[in-house]
This record gives structure tokens, sequence and C-alpha cells, in this order.
């Protein structure tokens, strides 16, 4: 069971990854809806996976990997993209995400890439 720490500016995102989660038994620690809550959220509550949306208003995921893993080299990323976004996963896995997904969430996809990671 990992704890989880999910980013993403939409409300919905973050209800269908906490679900699909949720029911693979993994623990829902903290919900940020952008980069900087996702940066402080990560220092005060050191999860062990972070699930992270590309982009969101204040800070976008990628610059929000960056100031992670500054703090933390250890830090487990996943990414969520929508399709199209290959430039920025590959900008998001070069700044130190582990892996990503693709939305719309498939749901054996999210699983499969947080077990890998424990």
């Amino acid at each position: 069971m990992a704890k989880i720490l999910i980013v993403d500016d939409a409300k919905f995102m973050r209800m269908t990854l906490s679900t699909i989660l949720k029911k693979a038994n993994h623990e829902i620690i903290g919900e940020a809806e952008n980069g900087k809550e996702a940066v402080e959220l990560y220092q005060r509550l050191k999860p062990d996976i972070v699930m992270m949306d590309i982009t969101m208003p204040v800070m976008n995921g990628i610059e929000a990997v960056r100031a992670i893993k500054q703090e933390d080299a250890n830090a487990k990323i996943i990414m969520c993209s929508a399709m199209g976004q290959r430039r920025m996963v590959v900008e998001a896995i070069e700044a130190g995400a582990a892996d990503f997904i693709v939305k719309p969430f498939e749901e054996s996809r999210v699983i499969e890439a947080v077990e890998r990671l424990l």
C-alpha cells in the first residue's frame, strides 16, 4: 500500500484517480490543485508517490517536479497528461518524473504505474 498525493487542477480528475487508487488499497494522503500546492504538501506529507498533472495554473507539473526533486532526489512522481502532450511528457521525464499515464485514465495502467514504483 502506498501513500499517494494527487495533483490536478480538475477536481473530477482528482476524484477519478482517488477512486481507482483506493480500490487498489492505496491511501490518498493529500490533494493539490496546482504545482505550488503540490510542492508544499510534498514537504509536509512526504508521500510515497505523487500523481502529477502537467498543465496547471500557478505552477505547472514540470516546474513542480523540478522543485520536488531538488528537495528529495528520491521522490517518485508519475505524470498524468492528455494525449498530444508528448513534448511536455519528455520534459517531465527529463526533470525527474519516473513514469507517465495518459488521460482518460485506464484503471489497469494507473495501478501498474504505481505498483512498478513500490
